[in-house]
C-alpha cells in the first residue's frame, strides 16, 4: 500500500525552510492532493506543533498515506480524508494553512479552480494558500525542461499542463485570496503563496 515518489524525496528538503517561513506556529495545515504521504509524515515531523491533515481524491493514494502515517506513528498526522478540489463541499470546515503540492500542472483547470473556492471557505482572514510546483511566468523565460515537461503532461492528459501564474492568480483573486510572494524554487519550480483577504 505504502508508494514511494522520487519528486517528494527531492523537493521536501527545499521546502521545509520556505515553509517555516510561511506557515503558522500552531494550527491545523490542510494538504491538498497529498499524493503518497511522504510530505505529510516528513513535514508533520519538522513541525510537531502543528496537526497535519492529509487530503487525497484517489483511494490507492489514501491507503499509502494511511501505510507512511502509521508507520511513522507521530501523533500529529490526522487519518487522510476524502477531498476532490473540485467538490462544492470539502470534509474540512477551516485550517490556519492550505498546502498544495504539485497538483495544478497535474490535474484539469477545473481542479485549480476549485481549489481557489475551497481555499477561500475554510481559511480564515490572513492565513496562507501555499502552492507549489511549476508555472509559466509572464516576463519571465521560461525554461526548456518546463516546456517539455508541459508538453508530457498534455500528452498524458490533454487536460493537464503547466499553468500561467497569471491565470491562477486571477482565479484566486476572483475567491478572495490575493498574491503574497513568488519565490524561485530548484528545478525552475516556484511557491507561490496567496493569502485570505482581510488578514
Amino acid at each position: 500500500m505504502k508508494q514511494h515518489a522520487p519528486s517528494a524525496e527531492r523537493n521536501r528538503e527545499p521546502l521545509l525552510p520556505v515553509l517555516r517561513e510561511l506557515l503558522p506556529s500552531r494550527g491545523t495545515v490542510l494538504e491538498v492532493a497529498s499524493g503518497t504521504g511522504q510530505h505529510a509524515v516528513f513535514f508533520a515531523r519538522a513541525f510537531p506543533e502543528l496537526v497535519w491533515q492529509p487530503t487525497d481524491a484517489d483511494p490507492i493514494a489514501r491507503a499509502s498515506i494511511d501505510a507512511w502515517r502509521r508507520e511513522e506513528g507521530l501523533p500529529n498526522v490526522r487519518e487522510p480524508l476524502a477531498l476532490d478540489a473540485r467538490a462544492s463541499t470539502w470534509p474540512v470546515q477551516s485550517a490556519d494553512a492550505l498546502v498544495c503540492i504539485n497538483m495544478v500542472h497535474i490535474s484539469p483547470w477545473e481542479a485549480c479552480q476549485g481549489l481557489m473556492r475551497g481555499a477561500a471557505r475554510v481559511l480564515s482572514p490572513g492565513a496562507p494558500l501555499i502552492l507549489y510546483g511549476a508555472y509559466f511566468i509572464e516576463g519571465r523565460p521560461t525554461a526548456p525542461s518546463n516546456l517539455a515537461f508541459d508538453a508530457s503532461l498534455r500528452e498524458r492528459n490533454p487536460a493537464w499542463g503547466v499553468r500561467e501564474l497569471g491565470a491562477v492568480t486571477a482565479e484566486a483573486r476572483a475567491h478572495g485570496l490575493e498574491p503574497d510572494r513568488v519565490i524561485d524554487m530548484p528545478s525552475n519550480n516556484f511557491t507561490v503563496v496567496f493569502r485570505q483577504r482581510g488578514g
